[in-house]
């Protein structure tokens, strides 16, 4: 395996807080405008968008909200709740 293929050591990662960690993966779980439509209705991208903010939320002591995060990222999954729809679509202009 290469050197720019593998995972950082734990010792490279320790410079950062579990915080800043979970704010990472949270950015990079999280949909980008320019993907929205296409990844809006993707169950396992929202759901790992959802409960990477729920780790936020907790790791920065606000457990109301991580479990708001938390059980929308389970509606995902068992499909209880689904993207609503754009809301610029079916505007006059």
């Amino acid at each position: 395996m290469s050197q720019s293929t593998q995972i950082p050591k734990t010792n490279e990662l320790s410079q950062f807080s579990t915080l800043e960690l979970a704010q990472a993966l949270m950015e990079r779980l999280s949909i980008s405008p320019n993907d929205w439509h296409r990844l809006k209705s993707n169950r396992k991208v929202r759901a790992s968008e959802q409960a990477a903010a729920a780790l936020v939320f907790l790791l920065k002591d606000n457990p109301e909200e991580a479990l708001q995060k938390l059980q929308q990222a389970s509606g995902w999954l068992d499909k209880s709740i689904s993207a609503p729809p754009c809301p610029t679509h079916g505007r006059e202009g």
